[in-house]
């Protein structure tokens, strides 16, 4: 299987068949399992084995397949799949930290993820310093001998800051910190985290994983030291763990992910490029754009823009006006779906922070966050130079 590429091991990875030889996977829709005596089930819970189950919350043969599948199309040696792409950045994060412990995180963050490092982690005693992502002198300065983890967003949410995983990790490493990373993104698809120097890749699998708008889902990506020995305890006892249904899901999403990323990131590109030449809009944000200040290192460390790009029509009102008049495009606030979405950052998944944060993230008031959908480029460009004509 080590040769097989991505494509390949979106399909056929961690495929656990049973006696019936049945083609597609199966869901084993149980929370507990059964044991032979009571000595098997003693030693079951000493240590299962590689194929062993004890109960849904600690693991299950459907959300072993999609762990399998989904580390290996990683490059990573072990999953841990969990009920939230929330859950598993929180998983990653507060598994290995304790009191006193100190984090250095790029300071461009999806909300839900700036809480946890903001509120959650320092509530606890874990010392937090947000750095600019892109500035590597910044990342130098604030890794300390002392430091435990670094965690940042390999592209941002929503300002699509891309940040250099291989120059960021070594930094880390050379303390000895840990290094995670929100690849969401990026996706699988384009994805070489693990290889470029990360040590812990965390998906929202809702996202493109799934690709459909059918359920929550995330999985946590790392060495099975790592998996077995800091994530599992933490995520077994607090019960942050995926459904066997969602999971079966996941692996289902993940057999087309390679031919709907590279779809959507086609469409993407080109819809960035169009609205460039345009000159109509405040600004368009696509790393896949030589306009892009990480375009180069987008280039080498993706080989693709990615299938988000965000644009700004100047103004909150104008924003509202484009987002109002769109037909093909809808307004929600998920990402990586078959269908195109707009969302207005400020007001929604940003809305919490203050006004003075946003201007420094660059989440400005007629910043629209456009996740490229399986439609056709043309209707979706249509869709858009037509809303942006509304703006008046």
């Amino acid at each position: 299987m080590k040769t097989w590429k991505k494509r390949t091991k979106a399909v056929h990875a961690g495929i656990r068949r049973s006696q019936y030889n049945e083609v597609s996977e199966a869901i084993y829709l149980t929370q507990g399992f059964v044991y032979d005596t009571a000595e098997d089930a003693e030693a079951r819970f000493i240590e299962a084995g590689e194929d062993e189950f004890i109960y849904a919350r600690y693991g299950n043969p459907t959300i072993a397949m999609f762990e399998d599948r989904i580390a290996a199309l990683e490059g990573a040696e072990a999953g841990f799949a969990t009920a939230s792409g929330m859950a598993a950045v929180n998983g990653a994060l507060t598994s290995m930290l304790r009191a006193g412990d100190h984090v250095v995180s790029a300071r461009a963050l999806f909300g839900s993820c700036l809480y946890i490092l903001e509120e959650v982690l320092t509530r606890y005693g874990v010392e937090v310093t947000f750095v600019d992502g892109t500035d590597l002198e910044a990342w130098e300065q604030a890794i300390r001998p002392d430091t435990k983890a670094v965690f940042f967003e390999s592209i941002s949410n929503p300002t699509l800051e891309v940040i250099d995983i291989t120059a960021v990790s070594k930094l880390a490493n050379a303390v000895g910190a840990t290094v995670i990373v929100d690849n969401v993104f990026a996706t699988p698809v384009f994805s070489d985290a693990i290889a470029q120097g990360a040590d812990v890749v965390v998906y929202s699998a809702t996202k493109h994983i799934d690709g459909q708008g059918r359920a929550l889902g995330g999985v946590i990506l790392a060495t099975r030291e790592f998996i077995r020995g800091t994530v599992e305890p933490y995520m077994k006892h607090t019960g942050g763990s995926m459904s066997p249904f969602t999971a079966w899901m996941m692996l289902k999403g993940l057999e087309t992910i390679e031919l709907r990323v590279r779809a959507q990131a086609d469409t993407a590109q080109k819809l960035a490029s169009a609205l460039e030449a345009d000159g109509t809009l405040t600004n368009v944000i696509y790393p896949g754009l030589a306009s892009h200040p990480q375009n180069a290192l987008t280039k080498a460390q993706m080989g693709a823009g990615g299938t988000v790009l965000s644009i700004d029509a100047g103004t909150q009102e104008a924003a509202f006006k484009l987002l109002n008049a769109l037909e093909i495009v809808t307004i929600s606030n998920n990402l990586g779906d078959a269908k195109s979405i707009a969302t207005h950052p400020a007001t929604t998944t940003h809305q919490r922070l203050p006004d003075d944060t946003k201007a420094m993230l660059g989440i400005t008031p007629g910043l629209v966050r456009l996740s490229v959908g399986l439609e056709d480029p043309d209707d979706l460009l249509a869709d858009l130079r037509a809303a942006i004509g509304q703006i008046g």
